[in-house]
């Protein structure tokens, strides 16, 4: 994983793409690195949350090796091109995009993945396949994300969009000078950790719910979602933590 690296920080799973030279582009060694570090990060106990970064300060990622696709005339990407999490990888802990630069392409994929965002102020993010005659099937959750307006806007254009637009639009949910980026992930993810695992997984499925499934449909099988939190013994960790004025230990079960 030499173009990719992964390290854990205080219960946060860190995985970065190390490919400043090539603005962190995605090669068929950074592509396959990456889902070596997602199947890492389900398997390891001791990372509660997943932050996706890139190095450098310039480039989140810039999308697909475009040298390298035009060599190897490709033409349909496959399904498995990225790990897409909850498409063709089920993802249960949390996961926050850092996005140091320009997330273009399959590098947007990536952020749209993601949970939560983190943004530096000179982050800049677009959907560019309509400049260069690719395809965007990947694109679909789009206008969950933001207003359908701004996603056909971003669609048809392939204009990027800069930080505090992509705040603004709810793309985004914080913005930060750059130097205070990793910090600030770090932090987030600190956040969601300390809280009951169980609990968290379970809002995470939550959210999708309502994009998946009819309001009543969602509804019923957020009762079957939640049913088991509430008989787990981290259900009855968290009022005695509070009574006995002390910091729950979570148990995951």
């Amino acid at each position: 994983m030499s173009e990719v690296t992964y390290e854990v920080d205080n219960g946060v799973a860190w995985l970065t793409i190390d490919r400043p030279e090539a603005r962190n582009a995605l090669s068929a060694a950074v592509r396959a690195a990456l889902w070596d570090g997602v199947r890492r990060f389900n398997a390891d106990d001791d990372a509660a949350v997943l932050v996706l970064t890139g190095a450098g300060d310039t480039a989140f990622c810039a999308g697909g090796d475009l040298r390298e696709m035009a060599d190897s005339a490709m033409t349909t990407v496959p399904v498995d091109f990225l790990p897409q999490f909850g498409r063709n990888i089920d993802v249960d802990k949390p996961t926050i995009a850092a996005v140091n630069g320009v997330a273009y392409a399959g590098g947007f994929l990536l952020v749209m993945n993601c949970d939560l965002v983190v943004a530096a102020e000179h982050a800049r993010f677009a959907v560019t396949e309509a400049k260069v005659g690719r395809g965007m099937p990947w694109a679909t959750p789009l206008p969950l994300l933001v207003p359908p307006r701004i996603a056909m806007q971003m669609l048809l254009t392939g204009d990027p969009i800069d930080a505090a637009r992509a705040h603004e639009v709810g793309l985004v949910n914080q913005v930060v000078p750059l130097a205070e980026l990793r910090a600030t992930a770090q932090a987030l993810a600190e956040r969601i950790a300390a809280n009951a695992p169980l609990s968290v997984r379970a809002a995470k499925k939550t959210v999708r719910l309502v994009a998946e499934l009819p309001l009543a449909s969602a509804f019923e099988q957020a009762e079957e979602l939640w049913a088991p939190v509430y008989r787990s013994a981290d259900a009855q960790e968290g009022p005695a933590a509070f009574r006995d004025k002390r910091a729950p230990v979570w148990q995951g079960r």
